[in-house]
């Protein structure tokens, strides 16, 4: 991490958002728009710059987290590691990409409000995962009463 070039972009999410499994882990994959926007004082008016985009890596939890909060449009803050890629496209030209492996993203509370949802812990899953156990096996023993059975 030491020598990784960190960067902070805010935009807007480009496409929905993809969820998959590389491995045993969830990634999320989306793309950012960033166009820049400049004061013309000759004109007295605001003119946007050429957009660039950028692709997102967003791995685990952090992951889940951006495939179901983000949608198309949604302004976002990433921040994280900057890579680049080069490939040739369909046209034979070459092409350099701007990759981001996500550390943190949100909504850019600037542009509007959001509602926000704890996580629950490790502890709580388990909790509410044998709470709906002991339901389950209770609404089994009801149901096998009223049909007249007994269990051995």
């Amino acid at each position: 991490m030491l020598n990784d070039t960190m960067v902070t972009l805010q935009g807007h999410v480009g496409g929905p958002v993809t969820l998959r499994q590389a491995g045993e882990t969830n990634v999320a994959n989306l793309r950012v728009a960033c166009t820049p926007r400049r004061f013309q004082r000759s004109t007295d008016e605001w003119v946007d710059g050429e957009t660039q985009w950028y692709s997102v890596s967003a791995w685990r939890h952090l992951g889940e987290h951006c495939a179901r909060s983000l949608n198309t449009g949604d302004p976002v803050i990433v921040h994280g590691r900057l890579s680049t890629s080069t490939y040739t496209n369909k046209d034979g030209i070459e092409v350099v990409g701007l990759e981001i492996d996500a550390l943190l993203v949100g909504h850019d509370l600037s542009r509007g409000i959001t509602s926000f949802s704890k996580r629950p812990s490790a502890a709580e899953l388990r909790a509410r995962a044998a709470a709906g156990a002991a339901a389950a096996a209770g609404s089994e023993e009801q149901e096998a009463g009223a049909a007249g059975v007994v269990a051995a």
